[in-house]
């Protein structure tokens, strides 16, 4: 049985490419210790909490969980993180692990006096279980949790201790992710992996089956440097309320934007890489920003940033650099259809 590894997830453990089908065809579980939690009590508009995030939170029931960005006053993504709505004035905010020191700035400096704010993170653990038989592995270890619905979630009991469970997912298949104090993570682990059905799976695999489902990584695919509206994420802004950043994107939105996203495949096995060039008629026209080999459709998929030009799905490009061309086309989102995703 693998070994929990606590806030150092691997890259692998049987291999990339088995345990990307594992995740798709049955079920495995991903050791996320090191992304960051805050706890944060206040009325999400008197304490500034609405003003934060690109989502509208004050709608949000109870029990509930809420895609989003926070925002520089350039409109540039500090942080892509999801809301807990645990009461009327009580959240959690899931951020990822490279930012936690910055968003944790972020939101002291900009929440109201009164605002009870505390980062949790160096003692929250978290598991994710991914995978269409995850429903099936959940109902033995909180079973109040196997039908949640999807980006709802639960506080109950994760093998007899006081925990949390949600159903959000970045894998594109049904999924539960599972809180718990940290040093009680290693015996979930183990009952997790007592299972046969279940397999671990690391980073490597994480990031394939992210990409088949076209979801952008923070520092790779977005960052402060780059909009929501660049990134494809204008769905997830709400123009309704004020935020951080709004006056900016609303000014893009009247003048264009510099970059718009694509995604691509590639008519080989042969996969672009972050930072490839992306080629029309020869001409350097713009960026990968993530690429990979997925073993699903067996042809390199990716996702990138065009020049501000016409970009039809279709559209035959190449990608690479001054000496490998690589053959592509402009394709949609997601690689992978037809998932267990909301089932």
């Amino acid at each position: 049985m693998a070994p929990f590894a606590g806030w150092n997830m691997p890259i692998q453990y049987d291999g990339i490419i088995a345990e990307t089908l594992h995740t798709r065809s049955a079920v495995s579980c991903f050791d996320i210790c090191h992304m960051g939690e805050f706890l944060l009590k206040g009325d999400p508009q008197a304490c500034g909490l609405e003003r934060l995030v690109t989502a509208r939170l004050g709608d949000m029931p109870t029990a509930s969980c809420r895609y989003g960005s926070i925002l520089n006053e350039k409109g540039g993504v500090l942080d892509d993180l999801i809301v807990y709505r645990k009461g009327p004035a009580d959240w959690m905010i899931v951020v990822n692990a490279a930012t936690i020191e910055k968003d944790k700035k972020h939101f002291q400096t900009h929440l109201k006096p009164g605002a009870e704010f505390h980062d949790v993170s160096a003692d929250t653990g978290k598991i994710d279980l991914q995978g269409p038989l995850s429903r099936d592995i959940i109902k033995a270890i909180a079973p109040k949790a196997a039908d949640l619905a999807y980006y709802t979630f639960i506080e109950t009991e994760i093998l007899g201790r006081p925990g949390l469970v949600s159903r959000t997912g970045y894998t594109g298949e049904l999924g539960y992710e599972l809180y718990l104090p940290s040093q009680e993570i290693p015996a979930l682990w183990k009952k997790l992996l007592d299972d046969p059905r279940v397999k671990p799976a690391g980073l490597g695999a994480r990031d394939v089956l992210r990409l088949e489902m076209g979801y952008s990584l923070y520092g790779q695919d977005i960052n402060e440097e780059t909009t929501p509206l660049e990134a494809g994420l204008e769905k997830f802004v709400d123009f309704k309320k004020d935020f951080i950043g709004k006056g900016t994107l609303e000014s893009k939105m009247k003048t264009g934007v510099r970059h718009q996203r694509i995604y691509l495949r590639t008519l080989s096995r042969r996969s672009p890489r972050h930072e490839h060039h992306i080629f029309i008629g020869g001409q350097k026209k713009g960026l990968v920003t993530s690429g990979t080999f997925s073993p699903h459709l067996n042809c390199g998929i990716g996702m990138g940033f065009l020049d501000n030009i016409p970009a039809a799905r279709g559209l035959d490009i190449c990608v690479g650099d001054d000496k490998i061309k690589i053959e592509a086309v402009i394709t949609d989102k997601p690689f992978v259809k037809h998932t267990s995703l909301k089932q």
